[in-house]
């Protein structure tokens, strides 16, 4: 697992978010070895999206945060996503219906390079996150992001493996 060593700054907010990167990456290979089980990820999990639409979902929203923290790293002004939660959600979505899972997996963990590449930036103080959103700081975005990947695994892992105990995700 690629992991970038905590530049200079509070050794204890370095500390919380190189644990909290752990997590992040864990979560990450998790999910990219849930996709790689063989499973029928036309399944429906909600309403109105397959298991394949969630990874297509998921993966949209860690390049957004891998873009963002990159921007901002990199003193760009940062382009957050637009409209409300349900538009960008369904953007998300429908902009990689058609995608293979290989290729989603692909970007999600070129995603998660970048984040771990930037992550310890001491000169970022928040990330945006989404137009009319308050922004987080670098621990926050990692824990909700491990925390939202962690909410679809569950979901996953509820609908497409009824019969196996479902992980703590």
């Amino acid at each position: 697992m690629i992991r970038s060593s905590p530049k200079t700054g509070s050794g204890q907010v370095q500390g919380g978010i190189a644990h909290a990167l752990e997590l992040l990456q864990n979560k990450v290979e998790e999910l990219a070895g849930f996709y790689g089980g063989g499973l029928d990820f036309n399944q429906m999990v909600y309403p109105l999206w397959s298991a394949r639409d969630v990874l297509g979902h998921l993966v949209f929203w860690h390049e957004s945060f891998a873009r963002n923290l990159k921007d901002a790293s990199e003193k760009r002004k940062p382009n957050p996503l637009k409209g409300s939660l349900a538009e960008v959600n369904r953007q998300s979505v429908d902009s990689n219906r058609g995608v293979s899972i290989e290729e989603l997996i692909e970007r999600l963990r070129k995603a998660q390079e970048i984040i771990n590449e930037y992550i310890f930036d001491t000169s970022i103080s928040l990330i945006p996150y989404k137009q009319g959103s308050r922004s987080y700081s670098r621990l926050e975005h990692l824990e909700v992001v491990t925390s939202h990947i962690g909410k679809h695994l569950k979901d996953l892992n509820k609908k497409l493996c009824p019969d196996q105990k479902t992980k703590k995700s």
